[in-house]
């Protein structure tokens, strides 16, 4: 027998299903595909940034599997609907007799492998597609009527039971070099057309081994000061690993292992750190399980129907000044500027960024989840569904539709000094403590040398607007004791 495995987002060695699947029983050898689907790309709006980092990354793993004597071919797939074609002239050609891929929860990813698994079996060849992105299956963790759940703490609650009663989360043995097959690897090319980054690759290192020593990293100091720290920006306290999970270049179950290393064995309660990044795993659990109970949310719709009758504003300037990190509120436009320079945002400036837009710009949330997904190494639709959907109110478990986040207040709880801001806004450097958080307080004069726009839009006026559009569709009742001031 001799296998193909099918690499998508899950470019590792260590802890991958798929291939610890096909290398059992293939005595005639393996060899790995990974197929450069560039139309799949654009329209899921894989950021450049992540282009460069997937490559990287498959040089990287190209070298991990040669050491287990496994080729990795590189194929172009120009059009989807090429792909299962291509996959089943690649088993005719080395002689594969299997193919072997973890599973991919989006709709359009379902489909391909539904007809890529048609292709095959025509062709005489199995294809076993395995359970491997989530540290639990969707679908294993349900209420008690067998729904999915829509709201985390619950989920979170269910999750820990069954991962205990299931020993769930183990990560699986390495592996032992194949047989020769006699086939050459690839070369991974250094670009994409169409895909070229400006973000400075030595920010990302890529690679498997890249991705283990940052958790190292993280668990050996970091990780016990998550809980109280992590909604700081300006400061190093938070893990980074979320590209590597985006790319798989390690998986959610070593990355649990290693948590619970440092807490003791205990999913909850110990080392609030530790028990704290647990829960933020249990939370990327819950997107993608809610991509496979509620597959609307892939497909460009509000989880909460009632909130499509929203009618949002239609102003391509305001759209383009949050883009471009010019609305006026520095910690706004500091988190977009990052995300520019660096491919990446700090979650909480995720949440600050994409409830201004979506709540005081009152622009469409999709705008800004595309606008993301852009420019994002990280770039994941389940959670960056999920956190827009979160932040605009129209998710599962959002926030309440009158919870508004103050941006100057905002900027004053988790940037106090100003340093991430002047980091990024550096126009802005020469401010006080105080003055940096909101320098449209300052005397017209002052505010007259600074190259730095007026805000945009008037805080509590959007806010006003935001609240009366959620009442006008009846997403609660008009209960003003009720409304929150973030």
């Amino acid at each position: 027998m001799r296998s193909l495995v099918w690499f998508r987002t899950d470019l590792r060695v260590a802890d991958n299903t798929a291939l610890r699947r096909a290398c059992a029983g293939a005595d005639r050898g393996v060899l790995a595909v990974f197929l450069l689907s560039t139309q799949e790309w654009a329209e899921h709006d894989w950021a450049a940034v992540k282009v460069d980092f997937a490559l990287r990354t498959l040089r990287a793993l190209s070298a991990s599997l040669a050491r287990l004597k496994i080729p990795l071919l590189i194929a172009p797939a120009p059009r989807r609907a090429e792909i299962p074609g291509i996959i089943a002239s690649l088993c005719r050609e080395h002689g594969c007799d299997a193919v072997y891929a973890n599973r991919e929860y989006e709709v359009n990813e379902a489909r391909r492998d539904e007809r890529a698994g048609e292709a095959l079996r025509a062709a005489g060849v199995r294809f076993e597609v395995c359970e491997d992105q989530c540290i639990l299956p969707p679908g294993s963790v349900r209420t008690g009527t067998g729904a999915f759940f829509t709201v985390f703490t619950p989920f979170k609650k269910a999750f820990y039971r069954v991962l205990t009663e299931q020993g769930g989360g183990a990560v699986a043995p390495g592996l032992r070099p194949q047989a020769e097959t006699g086939v050459r690897a690839s070369e991974i090319p250094a670009r994409v057309e169409g895909f070229e980054s400006s973000v400075d690759p030595a920010l990302w290192p890529a690679g498997e081994d890249a991705a283990l020593a940052r958790l190292r990293w993280f668990c050996a100091g970091p990780i016990s000061r998550y809980k109280e720290r992590r909604d700081f920006p300006g400061e190093d306290s938070t893990s980074r690993l979320s590209p590597y999970l985006a790319i798989g270049a390690v998986s959610p179950r070593v990355c649990l292992r290693a948590a619970l290393e440092v807490n003791e064995g205990r999913l909850d309660a110990g080392d609030p750190g530790a028990a704290h990044f647990i829960s933020e795993l249990v939370w990327r659990e819950f997107y993608k399980h809610m991509l496979v109970g509620f597959p609307r949310v892939c497909m460009g719709r509000a989880f909460k129907p009632a909130t499509e009758r929203i009618r949002w504003a239609e102003n391509p300037a305001h759209l383009e000044a949050w883009a471009q990190g010019r609305t006026g509120y520095p910690i706004v436009d500091a988190a977009m500027r990052q995300l520019a320079q660096t491919g990446w945002m700090h979650n909480r400036l995720r949440m600050i960024a994409a409830m201004f837009l979506a709540k005081d710009l009152f622009l469409d949330w999709r705008l800004g989840e595309r606008h993301f997904m852009r420019r994002l190494i990280d770039g994941d639709l389940a959670n960056n569904n999920g956190g827009w959907q979160w932040s605009a109110g129209t998710g599962a478990d959002a926030a309440p539709y009158f919870r508004v986040f103050n941006p100057f207040s905002q900027s004053r709880k988790f940037d106090p000094g100003g340093a991430f801001i002047r980091r990024y806004v550096p126009e802005l450097a020469d401010l006080s403590d105080d003055d940096i958080h909101d320098p449209s307080a300052l005397p017209m004069l002052l505010r007259t040398r600074i190259d730095y726009p007026e805000p945009i839009v008037d805080h509590a006026r959007a806010r006003d607007r935001v609240i009366a559009a959620f009442r006008a569709i009846g997403e609660a009742p008009a209960d003003d004791a009720a409304v929150r001031r973030d």
